[in-house]
């Protein structure tokens, strides 16, 4: 199975070298449940966009510090992209801002959140379980980033997953058994010292000082990244299958 990536954010300077780039991140991540899966890169953020849904068997749209809402070349190209992915029967999963823009390109709507920033450890619950979601618990935890979300579900949207600060943490879209596309806004691809790092180096700028101390306090909490690469494998699987 080839996994396009869609690369729609950059890890900073300062960090790539003792992490690496999303890309990455999410090889690493992946392949811990299948080491057979091979991944072609579209640097969507640069400027690339595939030619054809059909250019990968599935397509992966990766967080950004971008917004969906920025004027930026590429967001319109992205949106289109994925409303063609999704007509073709081509399966989408999106984490962070690709969780963000297909629910936009859809017919939903993300913005800033005046809820305020989700950081560090979060805690969600399930409240949908279709037979495909049996690796992930009722309750679960994950790392996360962010201070825009999804307000609003385009038509065939089903909610997987809820938290108090993120009402729409978790999304399927289209039949529920054998869905098109699923998303998530946290991100399983991010480790511990990896967000660690982030968070410090964003203290005090983007993020205030104290919600950084107390976002950097939990990082030690159990995380359940694996169960949702195993459930973004398996799903894979079963939608290309």
């Amino acid at each position: 199975m080839i996994v396009g990536i869609l690369e729609t954010g950059d890890v900073d300077p300062t960090l790539i070298d003792r992490h690496g780039d999303y890309p990455g991140m999410f090889r690493t991540l992946l392949h811990a449940v299948d080491g057979d899966l091979e991944f072609a890169v579209v640097k969507v953020n640069a400027g690339e966009m595939p030619g054809s849904p059909a250019e990968a068997d599935a397509w992966l749209v990766t967080g950004s510090r971008h917004g969906v809402y920025d004027d930026l070349p590429w967001i319109g190209p992205l949106k289109d992209f994925l409303r063609e992915s999704i007509a073709a029967g081509v399966p989408v999963v999106g984490i962070c801002f690709g969780h963000q823009i297909l629910a936009e390109a859809l017919g939903g709507r993300a913005e800033k959140s005046d809820k305020g920033w989700g950081l560090g450890v979060q805690d969600y619950e399930l409240v949908n379980r279709p037979a495909w979601l049996d690796h992930v618990p009722d309750r679960f935890s994950v790392l996360a980033l962010h201070q825009d979300q999804v307000v609003a579900l385009p038509a065939g949207a089903t909610v997987l997953a809820r938290s108090p600060h993120c009402e729409y943490a978790a999304v399927a879209y289209g039949d529920l058994d054998k869905p098109a596309a699923i998303t998530l806004q946290p991100h399983p691809e991010f480790d511990r010292k990896y967000m660690d790092d982030l968070i410090a180096l964003r203290a005090g700028r983007a993020i205030p000082v104290d919600l950084a101390e107390k976002g950097r306090a939990r990082l030690h909490q159990d995380v359940h990244s694996h169960a949702w690469a195993k459930l973004i494998v398996d799903y894979l699987k079963r939608a290309v299958g």
